[in-house]
């Protein structure tokens, strides 16, 4: 294995900040550094790898592709380094620096975004940044420190800790029920207006899950003329504004139950959860940061003390995300 010497790692060093920057001026101002070293030792590097990681004008830089892909594995090494001396020297004591998390429209509305404050106000030295989307996410390509989603994946390069349970129902308004009936068994659902999601990452409709009469576990899957695709936000709104059954978590809908704004049905047949999930890769040193979200996220949304769960708020005109 070939070795990097200071002089590379600087060059790293530099070529990272440039293309932060999007220039060797600032890149060297930032450096304490001239202009003329800084592009030298890009050229350096460039001579070394034999590409070019930058598309130069008179006016501007531009990194190529290869040069992206070189930057977003360089970075994420640099931070490697940081991360690992200060948890060698014990200098990070508070946790610090930009934490990156993806989640779930649905996890980021209803439980992550309450809790926020809390959290921000027990680290103020940590930035965060939240990409809300339901797609499936590249680690190593997006730069995410960690993402938060439904289930449990199937991926040897990630390491996923189940992070809760949740239980899921059947909910309708009353104004709904009033013109429709309650369903009393599965079989009546044929003969109302369920509000069906088409999972994005598929492009098939969610089952909703029951447990029959002897307990046995049901994926009951349909065809309905109500369909919402990509965010199941749709599906809570439509259901909320009367338009028909929907399943969601009971951690959605029970400030709504409890105001009388819905209603659960068909509640013999329920008692079936779904996992939501905590993933990092498997590779990434673990960073005081992340520690610190993973820790605090656990504890608040398995703690038998509810005070640390703010309600949730289901929107009377609009509600989230199945994943």
């Amino acid at each position: 294995m070939r070795g990097i010497d200071p002089v590379q790692l600087s060059s790293i060093e530099q070529f990272c900040k440039a293309a932060e920057l999007g220039s060797f001026t600032a890149a060297a101002e930032f450096l304490g550094l001239t202009p003329a070293s800084v592009s030298r030792s890009i050229s350096r590097l460039e001579n070394r790898l034999g590409v070019r990681l930058f598309s130069r004008t008179t006016r501007s830089i531009r990194l190529t592709a290869e040069g992206e892909l070189y930057r977003q594995e360089c970075q994420q090494a640099l931070e490697r380094i940081v991360e690992a001396e200060r948890a060698i020297t014990g200098r990070q004591k508070t946790p610090s620096g930009v934490l990156r998390i993806s989640v779930g429209t649905l996890y980021a509305n209803y439980r992550l975004m309450p809790l926020l404050p809390k959290f921000t106000a027990a680290y103020p030295e940590i930035e965060l940044e939240l990409s809300l989307s339901s797609r499936l996410v590249d680690f190593v390509e997006e730069g995410f420190d960690l993402a938060i989603r439904l289930g449990i994946p199937d991926d040897s390069r990630l390491i996923a800790h189940l992070l809760e349970d949740a239980p899921v129902g059947v909910f309708a308004t009353p104004d709904y029920l009033a013109r429709k009936g309650s369903p009393q068994t599965l079989a009546d659902l044929a003969a109302h207006d369920c509000i069906q999601f088409i999972l994005p990452s598929t492009g098939r409709a969610m089952p909703w899950i029951f447990r029959d009469d002897a307990g046995k576990d049901i994926d009951y899957t349909f065809r309905s003329r109500q369909r919402v695709l990509d965010d199941a936000l749709g599906c809570i709104s439509w259901a909320a504004a009367g338009g028909g059954l929907f399943q969601i978590y009971h951690f959605i809908a029970a400030p709504a139950v409890a105001r009388g704004e819905l209603v659960e049905v068909l509640g013999r047949n329920g008692g079936r959860t779904r996992p939501f999930s905590i993933l990092y890769p498997q590779n990434r040193h673990l960073s005081a940061k992340v520690r610190a979200f993973v820790d605090f996220l656990v504890a608040a949304v398995r703690s038998p003390d509810r005070n640390l769960l703010p309600p949730a708020v289901m929107p009377t005109d609009s509600p989230a995300d199945i994943r």
